[in-house]
C-alpha cells in the first residue's frame, strides 16, 4: 500500500518534470538578453556580434544587448557568463584563448570544460600580419631578416596575454626563430589603435578590425595566418605561401551559456544563430569583414572546443608560450 501511495505522488511530479523543458522554451525569452564580450569594443569578437544583434532582436522579440566585459585574457567576462544564472539571458562568447587559457593560467577562476556549455560556433577568423608603415618590410622574408638582425628590438602588439593576436605571434616566432616583443592591450580595438598610432611595429590583426585600416594606407598587410588566402583581402599572400611552410593560426568565436541552462533554451538559442548567420546579407556582411559565418550545433561545438583544449596544451607546452 505504502508503494502504490508513492507512486500515486510522485506521478504529477513526472508530468511536471517533462512539460517545465518546453514550457520554459515557450515562454523564452521574456526580457532583454546581453551577449558579454570578453573584450573591448572595436575588435573582431565586438565587431561581429554588434553585427549580429538586431538581427537576433528581431528573431528573438526582445533587445539584444552587447556588453565589453574585457580583461585577463577573456577570463572576466567569461567568469561572469559562468556564475550568471543559467537561464539564458545571459550568454558569453568564447575565442581561441578559451582553448589555451586553462594551459596558460594557473588559477582559472572557472572550469572551462565543466561551468560552460557550447551552443555554437559563430566564425571562423583569419588574421593578417599587419605592419606600421614605418617597418622597412615589405614581405614576410624581409619582416624576418629584419627581426633576425635586431633581436627583440621590434615590438608586437596584442589583444591581451594568451589572446589570439599572441598566439599567433608566438607561433610565428616559433616557426621563423625570430625573437619580438609583446606589448599587450586590453582588447584588440586597443592593440589596433596602438599599431595605426606607431606605438607598436606589428601585429596579427584580426581582419575584421584591421581591414578599414589597410585598404587606406595607414597599415601594410603581409599576409593572412590562414590556410588559404582571404577573399576579403585575396592580393595579400597566406603566411605559408609567403615563406613560412606549413603555418596557420586563426581566430574563432561562439557563444557559451551557464551550465544548468534548460535544454529547450539552448536548442531555441541554437535555432535562432543559425538562422540569422544563414541571411544573405547577413553572411556577405561577415564574409566582407574577413570571418566565415559557421551556425554548427552544440555538439559539433562542443567536439571542437574539446579539440583546441587539446591542441593549445600540446602547442603552449612544445612553443613554450609564457604569459608576461
Amino acid at each position: 500500500m505504502k508503494v502504490a501511495l508513492h507512486r500515486l505522488w510522485f506521478a504529477p511530479l513526472l508530468v511536471l518534470l517533462v512539460y517545465a523543458a518546453p514550457a520554459a522554451a515557450q515562454g523564452y525569452p521574456a526580457r532583454a538578453i546581453r551577449i558579454i564580450v570578453p573584450y573591448s569594443p572595436g575588435g573582431s569578437t565586438d565587431v561581429v556580434f554588434r553585427l549580429l544583434a538586431p538581427r537576433l532582436s528581431e528573431d528573438l522579440g526582445q533587445p539584444v544587448v552587447v556588453e565589453n566585459r574585457p580583461g585577463a585574457s577573456s577570463t572576466i567576462g567569461l567568469d561572469i557568463a559562468a556564475k550568471s544564472p543559467p537561464d539564458g539571458y545571459t550568454w558569453g562568447v568564447a575565442n581561441i584563448a578559451y582553448g589555451a587559457n586553462p594551459s596558460l593560467i594557473k588559477k582559472m577562476p572557472f572550469d572551462s570544460g565543466k561551468d560552460l556549455i557550447p551552443v555554437s560556433q559563430v566564425t571562423i577568423v583569419t588574421m593578417v600580419l599587419s605592419l606600421h608603415p614605418s617597418v622597412p618590410a615589405r614581405s614576410v622574408e624581409q619582416l624576418v631578416a629584419l627581426a633576425r638582425s635586431r633581436p627583440g628590438e621590434i615590438n608586437f602588439g596584442s589583444a591581451g596575454n594568451g589572446s589570439a593576436n599572441h598566439l599567433a605571434t608566438a607561433k610565428f616566432m616559433h616557426s621563423t626563430g625570430i625573437k619580438l616583443t609583446h606589448v599587450p592591450y586590453k582588447g584588440g580595438g586597443p592593440a589596433v589603435v596602438s599599431l595605426v598610432s606607431g606605438e607598436t611595429s606589428m601585429l596579427f590583426a584580426t581582419i575584421p578590425s584591421a581591414i578599414q585600416h589597410i585598404q587606406a594606407g595607414r597599415l601594410r598587410g603581409l599576409a593572412v595566418s590562414r590556410g588559404q588566402r582571404s577573399s576579403a583581402l585575396p592580393d595579400i599572400p597566406t603566411v605559408a605561401e609567403a615563406g613560412v611552410p606549413g603555418y596557420e593560426a586563426i581566430e574563432w568565436n561562439g557563444v557559451m551559456l551557464p551550465t544548468g541552462t534548460p535544454p529547450a533554451v539552448i536548442q531555441r538559442i541554437h535555432q535562432t544563430l543559425a538562422k540569422v548567420l544563414a541571411i544573405p546579407a547577413i553572411r556577405e556582411r561577415i564574409v566582407g569583414l574577413g570571418a566565415e559565418p559557421v551556425g554548427s550545433s552544440p555538439k559539433e561545438f562542443s567536439a571542437f572546443i574539446k579539440s583546441e583544449l587539446g591542441t593549445w596544451a600540446r602547442v603552449i607546452k612544445e612553443v613554450g608560450i609564457k604569459i608576461e
